[in-house]
């Protein structure tokens, strides 16, 4: 059975500049098991109810700006697949979790570079289920739970955010050597907590982590983290890194 897999996607250059996190991905994808299809929470579909990407063939969406040509003209095709985004609204109604299908929802970048270099052949169907950030952790670990069954199946399951994300204090002349303290402590804060599965601490992060609101002064890239860990097992750090001072790139498993 597959494990869930938490990923910190960091910017979307990593397509282009794996940098450390490249690697570590490859390797991961050629570890295990060829997966049947894929599921991703990303934090960048953030959604007032929830929604699952229902797309037989879903574009690739370039969401951001500022960035070079070259990453404006890579495209992730890899196919959707709607009986699945179907067979996922019917676990999260069994789990009391309301869900609508939304066939029109590209792969954000969340989802597509990440997966990109797991995957570079796109030959996996891909379904993404959107983010209601205003509903915290608790929402993100209930889905997780609702959904761990898929695992069974061959489907591996992702949170794709990022340990740390607050983009106002990166220092962008910054080696992979400089990490600011206040980063590293939240980083080893909730790994201890990931570590001694205290589900409790992990969901009131905001008040018990230390430098919480500055390492998230939006939740967003947490929350993918609750669902990868709902829905999987024993937790193991994949990979762990800083990029930019603080922005962390830790790679963890949950199987």
């Amino acid at each position: 059975m597959l494990p869930s897999l938490f990923i910190s996607h960091g910017s979307p250059m990593l397509a282009l500049d794996p940098q450390a996190s490249g690697p570590a991905l490859a390797r991961l994808a050629a570890e295990w098991p060829k997966p049947s299809a894929i599921v991703v929470v990303s934090a960048h579909w953030e959604s007032a109810d929830l929604r699952v990407g229902a797309s037989a063939q879903p574009r690739t969406w370039h969401d951001f700006h500022g960035f070079p040509a070259a990453l404006y003209a890579l495209r992730y095709p890899a196919p959707g697949e709607p009986a699945l985004a179907a067979h996922i609204v019917d676990l999260l109604g069994n789990a009391g979790l309301a869900a609508q299908l939304d066939a029109e929802r590209p792969l954000d970048h969340g989802a597509w570079v990440p997966l990109s270099l797991m995957y570079p052949q796109a030959d996996i169907p891909v379904v993404q289920i959107s983010l209601p950030s205003h509903l915290g952790p608790a929402l993100q670990s209930r889905i997780g739970h609702a959904l761990a069954p898929l695992r069974e199946q061959n489907i591996l399951l992702i949170g794709s955010g990022s340990i740390t994300h607050n983009l106002g204090q990166l220092d962008w002349q910054a080696g992979p050597e400089t990490i600011a303290p206040w980063a590293q402590a939240f980083r080893d804060w909730t790994v201890d907590k990931l570590a001694g599965d205290d589900e409790s601490a992990l969901h009131d992060y905001r008040r018990q982590a230390p430098h919480a609101v500055r390492s998230h002064p939006t939740e967003e890239h947490l929350l993918p983290l609750f669902f990868a860990r709902a829905a999987g097992g024993r937790f193991k750090v994949e990979h762990s890194g800083f990029s930019l001072g603080a922005l962390a790139m830790d790679i963890y498993s949950f199987a």
